[in-house]
């Protein structure tokens, strides 16, 4: 994990917005439509390249490959792992569920609604090796050419597999997140040794409150998020926590998040899971306030916060002096060597999602490095 020494760091949180060729192959290869594999690994190749340059461009310091080759920063386990034949599975979200008109708007966009979430119905196992190793060398070919700080990778955690995924096959949800754990442990562990920063998304400690643990009362809910984090960090054992961080979000979607569990009811139980480092949504307007959390909380040794500075479903773009301000209140209250800059979610978390335009999304990163270097002069004299 890089820390800041001598000012602050920037990076995102791992989507983005992927070229509009890549976005049609995509779609065809999800709808079944045959498509010839070797050019799309050429074109996977390429649209890394691109978006590594264009994060370098923007004075972005930790830099991943935008998951170009991802259909959605959890589905794509599908394509990975075997067990995944079932029927698709649907999803009700508390919130959006109250504004029909929203709610059918929301989920019509042409990402999302092509999402394939089939359920488990056999045995859980990998099924490709190789997949997480060409992202992995794609993105080590593509930073050679630039002039970073340090790259990271983003991989589907346990706990939002079983989100996305409905057991049809274990006996009980405790065997079928384990089996999920064992089974992504591969790729986990071949991201660390190709010596990136693992990035574990993890929705489910928090959007799965009003999605998945709907009907759940706050003690059943931490209880299972609970043991969520316990398989993560069986996954996880064998890679050192400074190699690791974790995404924690209520959803990237533009809803009311009216019932979105506070981080003052999960904090606790997201500092108990490996990662040496957390990114946690602190723009946006139903979380922006929970900065005023770690007056009371302590951030435990170690631990690194990654807020979000920047809006992830906005095509405003935040002024540096606003996201110097972001910055500075979390280094006041955490201490400066333990606050990196980030954004509250990705860009391009569905193919074909493009709530912020793709030329307004390197905007606001680079408006995230002026606004770190103005909270640098001033934390750093």
């Amino acid at each position: 994990m890089h820390r800041s020494t001598d000012r602050f760091l920037t990076t995102h949180t791992g989507s983005l917005p992927r070229p509009d060729d890549l976005i049609r192959i995509m779609y065809a290869k999800e709808e079944g439509v045959p498509v010839d594999p070797d050019a799309l690994a050429a074109r996977f190749k390429e649209a890394v390249a691109a978006v590594v340059r264009k994060q370098a461009g923007a004075q972005v310091d930790l830099i991943n490959d935008g998951e170009m080759s991802k259909p959605s920063y959890a589905t794509y386990i599908k394509d990975r792992l075997d067990g995944f034949g079932g029927t698709g599975n649907t999803f009700v979200y508390q919130d959006v569920h109250e504004f029909p008109r929203l709610e059918k708007k929301v989920f019509g966009d042409p990402g999302r609604s092509r999402r394939k979430t089939p359920a488990c119905n056999a045995p859980i196992a990998v099924r490709d090796k190789v997949a997480p190793q060409v992202d992995a060398d794609n993105l080590a070919s593509a930073l050679s050419g630039v002039a970073a700080t340090g790259g990271f990778m983003s991989a589907a955690s346990p706990g939002v597999v079983s989100l996305f995924f409905r057991n049809d096959y274990y006996k009980d949800f405790e065997s079928y997140i384990y089996a999920i754990a064992d089974a992504m442990r591969h790729e986990y562990e071949t991201v660390a040794k190709a010596g990136f920063v693992l990035q574990i998304d993890c929705p489910d400690l928090a959007m799965g409150r009003h999605i998945q643990y709907a009907d759940l009362d706050l003690p059943a809910f931490r209880k299972r998020a609970q043991l969520h984090i316990e398989a993560l960090n069986h996954a996880l054992s064998g890679i050192p926590p400074e190699q690791l961080r974790m995404h924690l979000c209520w959803g990237n979607y533009e809803g009311p998040h009216h019932f979105d569990v506070p981080l003052a009811d999960i904090i606790d139980i997201v500092f108990s899971a490996r990662p040496a480092a957390i990114s946690l949504e602190a723009a946006n307007p139903r979380h922006a306030h929970e900065w005023a959390l770690f007056e009371t909380v302590k951030l435990p040794d170690g631990k690194v916060l990654i807020p979000g500075v920047l809006e992830s479903k906005s095509n405003f773009i935040e002024h540096p002096e606003l996201i110097a301000q972001r910055i500075g209140r979390y280094a006041k209250l955490v201490g400066r060597e333990n606050v990196i800059a980030g954004s509250d979610c990705g860009y391009g978390t569905w193919v074909g999602q493009a709530a912020v335009d793709p030329d307004v999304v390197f905007a606001k990163l680079a408006a995230m490095a002026e606004g770190a270097r103005i909270a640098s002069r001033e934390f750093w004299k």
